[in-house]
């Protein structure tokens, strides 16, 4: 029997739109499966899945349109060959292709409290008489714009899009697949030389006979049938009630019998979804990007690292509705191919306003969407522009003076700085392996005002840079977002802003190679520039290394239709060879502009339909000494008629202005220059207006005023922050010494004592020989090594019976700290050995000396008193007091801690580098120094934690310092530089400098130290041999110590207290910790996104997270992820440490009098070795020790 039934469809009745689907995307924290055809990814769940009368513990994700529940066969034993030998759940199967770049199949699981309330309302809807959904666990696959295998480079416009969300309980699990109504553009498949229809529906496989040697075919449930309007019905009818929406629950833990569908049938009209994800958060995506240091940036364009970000409010949830151009196109455009309404807005509105019943009145959860309006939204428009409203919503617009869509504004004629990063892959020639693209730097500057445009990528190796310069492409797109205008015409940026997609296809006549660029606009940041990052993915012709390439002027159509924008043409270039030999080659390109714009208000401004852009004055080089890869072109934008050329100066941009200037044509040849907003001066010279100087009051009270070229920004003064608003400087709550005043609540003073933390907070910790939580005080039980000492006494004790004295063999008596915990050194001098303990007094193994010497053991057991109330044996409480530090660009912010928990509402910016990009951060416990590095200038720096100026302690003979560990104990420093491939050693003041190692390192980031033992650790991100490696101090017993089953490991971090080195690893998306004396090495979590840095505290971990631009904590011990943090200014963040309000106990050989060393003191296990610096110094003495 057919699970699909066909009704009349009501013509009032809401069909399923892509804005529908579930939320999805990179932006979600989706996975995305690997491009190509019949590509398949194993998921393992963190909840079973009941599939027919089995469970299952992962499924495995194929780019053909379905799930499955074991490892799927090459794709001819199962395409149109149904039903399959293995379990599956098909949405949508067929020969399906994503290996263009535009289709995408994103995966992810999901349990947040959004998805599964909008579950429950789908499930609750279709099955009217179930009355306990409660699902618990979800996950979510979507088939993105997924074209016919073999069709997909056609252009035709066909391609589908599909979800299915899986969606478990305690004892059931359901199926909902989504189809929205313009999701399924095409309904066949290719099967060898046949076409036949898609299969939607859900198989077992084969299950055992009666006899095991014997095998029969499960059941299998079937949606469509054999003809294709069954698939067409797909879109249009449903059995959950609304259109295009379907609802199977597909598995029990017991008593399955079959497949069930949902029950309503019939649509209700105008049905559309009330609960989805986004009425559940308030999440706002922001980007923030590092400015570019050097002002003369077209003489200029070298090698700078940065990583930029900036502020991108994302605006309201949009669908767009086709509108008919005033003016016909050149050709038609299949707007069907480009999909008016994607991109679709994935991420969530900010602030929505949300309406929440009492629970106490009501028994269900209500939530509703007020409208956006410009009282709420109006920091989502630019500082630039006037934010209106309208009957659905609101809109920002550009004040005079300005252009762009309102969301971006930036001043006419003032020049704009470009920053991004280049990823990708890419083969040349005939090569068999991909060069990597892996963050690049992008730089770009534009000439507004005269259409010049300059375009740098760094670190380009020569394989690859002389196959790019015909490429010159790369920065059309930027040439045309600021191209000079002609009268009537508008360049890009004036229609979309600063915030679109760009995808673009190259394709080379004479050799067939192909080559794919992705570029994202994410609109301009807090210092004014545009942010832009690139992907290329392909194959490009192979150009010699000393060639040189010329290409010629060229014109480029642009057609505009509602939120999309296409463009195609023929490139022509010449490539001169070294030996003079003269080739001339083309290529076709051809590219698809996507954007949204705000539909609201009614005098939306609309462009031509067609646009011309004139591209001439072209330079292109690739610089083989500083691995550079230029671009320079000059652009106009203009009518696509032949008509006579502008001859007045502002439109032909011979006019001599400022480049800080708007040129303004009067008539015939006249103009004038006028400068920029922000600037002053007769327009053929302009100066920068310091607001801050001329207006001081101009940021309101507790503010301070940093003057920028053309512009200013404002931050409030230490103790005010920023207002709900964004603007209004509030004061900080000053906090209250309860201790001090004496109204605490802690016991009194004989049991107990109270320390003040800061703010208005404080702890209460009993004293010695009580218990309790600081509050109440009670004498304490003995303790298991207090207990364990005493029975060990008493029969180590001498015994007398009549007139005889007997003496027992001498016994181990275990030696405690005043708190009753064992020491973590235990010697038994009888036999003149000390080992290390672990908490429970237990010996860890290989710590065992036998000389009568003592290893330098680390403390396992409780924290003194002073940090918090007495714990358990087995707890070790965080220091009251406690920060995570961490960089994002240009400052280093700070979040408290209370307990492991993150004190969020308190997060702040603890100090401003602006123009610097910080990477790793460390703190020095003794002196309280927050040490970081910058990798623009590049440099090492420190600063006072409690305040004052920062100081510059290294910046010479520096590539790229990555990262940073401190030795609190001996007064030393090292870093990792992963341009020098080296690992240096210093004074903490940068003084006596000395490479430690410079061998054998290829991309050395994250490095810590373990200072009791004169240990340290470090991580080599190398793609071709990852590894992690432990040396000594001063550079002896070097050793690999993990290098099997490595990805990218960024972070690495060493908890003392455990003796335990964990790292995050973005390439196998896995945490994981070793212990580095017994090897043992265990996995924490996996299916983490893009980890860069970690750090350990307690039994929390807590990482930097580059694609969900977060802070993630990770419980160590239940090994699964418990809390996040998304910083106000969302970027990528770099380095993570922690922050102490008093030192962690230990000594280590150098940590008295220098070791008694002249320069130099670096420990090691067991001793020490004083050296000298690279620098020669005849005063330094170098030797070794034992101690």
């Amino acid at each position: 029997m057919l699970a699909w039934v066909h009704v009349a469809l009501a013509l009032t009745a809401a069909a399923l739109d892509r804005s529908d689907l579930f939320h999805f995307g990179p932006e979600a924290g989706d996975l995305r499966l690997e491009p190509g055809s019949d590509r398949t990814h194993e998921l393992r769940l963190d909840r079973k899945l009941y599939f027919f009368d089995g469970a299952f513990e992962s499924v495995y994700i194929n780019t053909n349109g379905f799930i499955s529940m074991a490892k799927p066969p090459a794709e001819s034993d199962y395409l149109g060959q149904m039903p399959a030998s293995f379990g599956l759940a098909a949405a949508f199967m067929g020969d399906l292709d994503t290996s263009d770049g535009i289709g995408k199949v994103y995966f992810r699981q999901d349990s947040s409290a959004s998805v599964l309330q909008r579950i429950n309302e789908h499930i609750s809807q279709a099955f009217p008489a179930e009355d306990e959904v409660e699902p618990t666990h979800a996950f979510i696959v979507t088939w993105e714009n997924v074209a016919v295998n073999g069709e997909s480079g056609r252009g035709d416009g066909t391609r589908n899009t599909f979800q299915l969300v899986v969606a478990s309980m305690e004892s059931a699990s359901y199926a909902i697949l989504l189809y929205p109504s313009d999701g399924l553009q095409f309904h066949l498949t290719n099967i060898g030389d046949e076409s036949k229809p898609v299969e939607v529906g859900f198989s077992k496989g084969l299950v055992k006979g009666w006899f095991s040697w014997s095998t029969t075919q499960g059941p299998y449930y079937r949606i469509t049938t054999d003809d294709v309007e069954s698939i067409q019905s797909l879109t249009q009818q449903t059995n959950s009630g609304r259109q295009g929406l379907w609802v199977f629950e597909i598995g029990t833990s017991s008593f399955f019998t079959s497949i069930t569908p949902g029950q309503v049938s019939e649509i209700s009209p105008g049905a559309k979804n009330i609960y989805t994800e986004e009425a559940y958060s308030d999440e706002t995506v922001i980007y923030d990007k590092d400015p570019l240091a050097n002002e003369t940036y077209p003489e200029d364009l070298l090698v700078v690292y940065r990583e930029e970000s900036y502020p991108e409010e994302p605006s309201p949830e949009i669908n767009y509705p086709e509108e008919a151009s005033s003016e016909a196109p050149l050709r038609p455009v299949d707007t069907s191919q480009f999909q008016p309404n994607y991109p679709h807005p994935r991420r969530q509105p900010e602030n929505p306003q949300v309406l929440v019943v009492n629970e106490d009145d009501l028994e269900i959860d209500v939530f509703s969407y007020d409208y956006e309006r410009c009282a709420n939204s109006r920091q989502k428009c630019s500082s630039f522009a006037d934010c209106r409203d309208y009957s659905g919503g609101f809109c920002c617009h550009c004040r005079p003076g300005f252009y762009g869509d309102g969301r971006d504004c930036v001043a006419e004629g003032k020049p704009q700085r470009m920053n991004g990063k280049v990823n990708g892959r890419v083969y040349v020639g005939n090569s068999p392996t991909a060069l990597e693209l892996n963050n690049h730097d992008l730089h770009s500057y534009v000439v507004a005002n005269d259409g010049r445009a300059y375009v740098a990528i760094s670190a380009i190796p020569d394989t690859l840079g002389p196959c790019l310069q015909p490429l010159a492409s790369l920065g059309g797109v930027i040439g045309w977002a600021f191209a000079l205008e002609q009268p009537g015409y508008h360049n890009g940026f004036s229609v979309v802003g600063g915030r679109f997609t760009r995808q673009a296809e190259v394709s080379f006549h004479s050799s067939n190679e192909k080559l794919t660029i992705t570029q994202e606009f994410m609109g301009i940041n807090e210092h004014d520039h545009l942010v832009v990052n690139t992907w290329l993915e392909g194959r490009l012709p192979e150009i010699p290394p000393g060639a040189t390439v010329q290409i010629n002027p060229y014109t480029e159509i642009y057609q505009y239709s509602r939120n999309v924008i296409t463009s195609s043409s023929n490139r022509d270039y010449t490539i001169t060879l070294p030996d003079s030999t003269v080739q001339t080659r083309s290529y076709h390109w051809k590219q698809t502009i996507t954007y949204q714009s705000c539909e609201f208000s009614e005098a939306a401004w609309s462009p031509h339909s067609t646009q011309q852009l004139n591209v001439d004055q072209i330079f292109v080089m690739y610089d083989a000494g500083n691995q550079l890869i230029r671009y320079a072109m000059s652009n106009k934008i203009g009518s696509i008629h032949n008509i006579v050329p502008e001859q007045n100066p502002c439109y032909t941009g011979r006019h001599g202005c400022d480049s800080n200037a708007m040129c303004r044509a009067g008539t015939g040849t006249q103009f004038t220059c006028e400068c920029a907003g922000g600037y002053t001066g007769d327009g053929r010279t302009c100066y920068d207006i310091d607001e801050c100087r001329d207006t001081p009051q101009i940021c309101g009270r507790h503010t301070i005023c940093n003057n920028q070229p053309g512009s200013f920004r404002c931050e409030c003064i230490e103790g005010f922050q920023f207002a709900s608003d964004g603007r209004t400087c509030i004061e900080v709550e000053q906090g209250v010494d309860h201790c001090l005043r004496g109204s605490h609540d802690c016991d009194i003073p004989e049991r107990a004592r109270c320390r003040y933390t800061g703010g208005s907070s404080y702890v209460c910790a009993c004293l010695t020989g009580f218990s309790g939580d600081g509050h109440s005080c009670q004498e304490r039980e003995k303790t298991p090594c207090e207990k364990h000492r005493e029975s060990a006494l008493a029969a180590s004790a001498p015994t007398t019976f009549f007139l005889f004295s007997h003496r027992p063999t001498p016994q181990f008596v275990p030696t405690c700290d005043p708190y009753g915990a064992y020491e973590p050194t235990q010697c038994f001098p009888h036999a003149g050995q000390c080992w290390c303990v672990d908490r429970n007094g237990q010996e860890i193994q290989g710590t065992r000396s036998g000389d009568g010497s003592r290893p330098s053991c680390i403390d396992h057991g409780i924290s003194p008193p002073l940090v918090g109330p007495t714990p358990r044996p087995d707890v070790s409480p965080p220091t009251p007091g406690t920060n995570l530090l961490f960089a994002q660009s240009g400052k280093i912010e700070h979040i408290p801690l209370d307990g492991y928990s993150m004190k969020k509402e308190e997060a702040r910016t603890l100090l401003h580098v602006p123009d610097k990009v910080v990477i790793a951060v460390a703190f020095d416990c003794v002196e309280k120094m927050v040490y970081w590095s910058d990798i623009t200038e590049p440099a090492i720096s420190r600063v006072s934690l409690q305040g004052g100026q920062p100081t510059t302690l290294i910046k010479t003979d520096l590539g790229s310092p990555e990262g940073i560990a401190i030795d609190h104990l001996s007064r030393l420093m090292f870093w990792t530089d992963s341009i020098m491939d080296q690992i240096e050693v210093s004074k903490l003041d940068g003084s006596y400098r000395r490479v430690l190692f410079d061998e054998d390192l290829i991309n050395p980031r994250p490095i810590v130290a373990d200072p009791n033992n004169g240990r340290l650790y470090w991580a080599d991100w190398n793609r071709d041999g990852p590894k992690i490696e432990m040396a000594n101090m001063d550079g002896t017993d070097r050793t690999i110590l993990v290098s099997e089953n490595l990805g990218l490991p960024n972070g690495l971090t060493y908890d003392p207290l455990s003796r335990i080195l964990c790292w995050a690893d973005a390439g196998t998306r896995k945490v994981e910790c070793v212990d580095p004396y017994s090897r043992y090495r265990k996995k924490v979590v996996e299916g983490i996104q893009y980890a860069f840095a970690v750090v350990s505290y307690g039994k929390s971990l807590f990482y930097t997270d580059w694609r969900r631009e977060a802070i993630i904590t990770i419980d160590r011990m239940a090994e699964k992820e418990t809390d996040s943090f998304l910083p106000q200014r969302r970027s990528k963040p770099y380095g993570i440490t922690t922050t102490y309000p008093q030192c962690p106990p230990g000594v280590n050989y150098c940590s008295a009098n220098n070791g008694g060393c002249s320069h130099l003191c670096l420990p090691r296990p067991g001793g020490l070795t004083c050296q000298c610096p690279d620098t020669e110094d005849a005063s330094c003495v170098e030797r070794g020790h034992n101690l």
